[in-house]
């Protein structure tokens, strides 16, 4: 037996300096369609999209140094959108609104999947957002790896894209 999810329900992201980092989630989420649910001097919890993400302000005495990718535990994550212009739209949201740092601009990635577009930016902490669009089913349509007639699982991948391991794809 096995199950098939439905997405992830909510992200909780505890953040250094939530004097800056509340106020740039709430107006991130509600561009994004989302709602307050909880909102205090140090947190704000958002839902809508059937997601919810929860922002924090650390622990006093545990906040730590500027977040890095490299660490273990989070590296990234990403939000789907639902078409290019969406992508585009969160990105001069996030320019002109929020003045967040930009790690890309919106720009193609088909080398992770047939269609993929995407924009990466940072948080006032340095956490590193994605926002992408992959049309139709991207992996599981034609053209994609688990797809009909696709190269099936990879075994790496990169900024190259996904590499080997697969049934056409050695």
């Amino acid at each position: 037996m096995s199950v098939v999810l439905n997405g992830i329900a909510h992200i909780q992201l505890t953040v250094n300096n939530p004097a800056r980092s509340v106020p740039f989630w709430e107006k991130l989420c509600h561009f994004l369609g989302m709602q307050t649910l909880i909102r205090g001097e140090d947190v704000v919890y958002c839902i809508g999209g059937r997601t919810g993400v929860l922002v924090r302000g650390a622990p006093q005495g545990t906040s730590g140094g500027s977040f890095d990718q490299n660490r273990a535990g989070l590296h990234h994550f990403c939000f789907r959108a639902r078409s290019r212009e969406d992508v585009d739209a969160i990105y001069h949201f996030l320019v002109e609104e929020l003045d967040a740092r930009s790690v890309h601009p919106p720009e193609e990635g088909t080398q992770f999947a047939p269609g993929y577009y995407s924009v990466l930016f940072e948080d006032p902490d340095g956490i590193r957002v994605e926002v992408n669009h992959v049309p139709g089913k991207g992996h599981f349509g034609p053209g994609g790896r688990l797809g009909p007639g696709g190269a099936g699982p990879a075994d790496r991948y990169g900024s190259e894209g996904l590499k080997g391991g697969g049934r056409n794809d050695r």
